[in-house]
């Protein structure tokens, strides 16, 4: 094994020029005992540089790149550099270094409110088109619907029936006493700012209102479609990723028959009956507090209840149940279907479920609300 003889140069300084006379091995292992002093040789140089490579007896791109960095270093200067006596192979390097494309200047970053604008436009177009599929997947699910009345062999009756009692009697208990603790709310906090004015009598209006018309259903909608319209998606998801949707079509099953009628079903029918306990469970829990803020007893309580009933207040709020349940149903087997294949897949549109199918909700409640206002309900 040979030694690279170790690189040097060599100025010598004219009237009018500089000549700098480079030797030696011009490679990354010896570039580091020349570099600086050969970048700094520049300043002392004549207006007109020559490097004259004719002692170099090897160089690598490093080497040619510090031969380019002179070049460009005189140039700032504004002095002229000539590269003189190169290889054939030097020479290729050297001009390979020299013309290689300039990296990219770094974009400035635009304002936070081109940012911010941006990334809303973004999601306005991605939630509009969600809204659109879910819309048609909603389209596809009625029409489904309506072959299986046709065509009643096609319904799937056990997994309509396991449906109804995961869906609703398994969701009872929680239905139950949520709305039992949020009646019990009600009429302390009713009864706590109504006694400054000296009408905690209308304790019993505000929860037989509040839980009739609003928070009984809207409560139970928003639990369910956070038990089980998560558990559709992923059920549904688990099969897609699993393959299992796929074999189904292989084998002449249509996923929308098999999968989405019986639990849009199920939801259907068990949302109105849990939206119905949770109005006697909160009209239970607002009696207690009563009970033990105004001393009002349970009979005493029924009475005034009786007495100031409007029961329109009732059927306003289970007539949003239907559509909340076909809602939750629809969104949360529309995203089970979008699975790609992945756990991570599963997990983030089973998230995406429970918010899509809350905001549908609340959007829908609201506008129910706009809607009975407007006819004088």
């Amino acid at each position: 094994m040979t030694t690279q003889p170790t690189p040097s140069f060599d100025v010598q300084t004219g009237s009018d020029a500089t000549t700098i006379s480079l030797s030696g091995a011009w490679t990354t292992l010896h570039l580091a005992a020349v570099e600086r002093a050969f970048l700094r040789s520049v300043k002392n140089a004549a207006h007109s540089i020559a490097l004259n490579l004719t002692g170099i007896s090897s160089i690598d791109t490093n080497g040619a790149w510090l031969v380019e960095q002179f070049n460009r270093k005189a140039d700032a200067l504004g002095k002229s550099c000539t590269v003189t006596g190169a290889s054939e192979n030097a020479g290729v390097l050297l001009d390979t270094v020299k013309n290689r494309p300039k990296s990219p200047e770094k974009q400035k970053p635009d304002p936070f409110y081109i940012t911010l604008l941006y990334d809303i436009g973004e999601t306005v177009v991605t939630e509009s088109r969600t809204t659109l599929h879910i819309i048609g997947f909603l389209g596809e699910v009625l029409i489904a619907l309506v072959r299986s009345c046709i065509k009643p062999k096609r319904f799937r009756t056990t997994a309509f029936f396991y449906h109804l009692e995961h869906v609703g009697l398994r969701g009872i208990p929680i239905i139950a006493l949520l709305s039992f603790l949020i009646g019990m709310v009600l009429a302390y906090m009713g009864a706590q700012q109504l006694q400054k004015f000296g009408a905690q009598v209308f304790v019993i209006q505000l929860v037989q209102v509040s839980v009739l018309r609003e928070l009984g259903i809207l409560l139970t909608a928003i639990v369910i479609a956070g038990r089980s319209g998560s558990a559709f998606t992923a059920q549904i998801g688990a099969m897609v990723a699993n393959e299992e949707v796929r074999a189904m079509k292989t084998t002449g099953l249509d996923p929308v028959d098999t999968l989405v009628i019986p639990r849009v079903l199920a939801l259907l029918i068990m949302l109105p009956i849990l939206g119905f306990i949770a109005d006697i469970m909160g009209l239970l829990g607002g009696a207690l507090m009563v009970w033990q803020s105004l001393d009002i007893g349970l009979s005493g309580f029924i009475v005034r209840l009786h007495e100031t009933m409007n029961i329109n207040n009732f059927y306003v709020g289970l007539v949003k149940a239907p559509f909340f349940a076909v809602v939750i149903a629809t969104v949360g087997c529309f995203q089970g279907l979008q699975v790609t294949g992945s756990a991570e897949s599963v997990g983030r549109l089973t998230t995406t479920s429970v918010i899509e199918s809350i905001f549908a909700v609340i959007v829908i409640d609201a506008g129910f609300a706009i809607f009975f206002a407007a006819i004088g309900i």
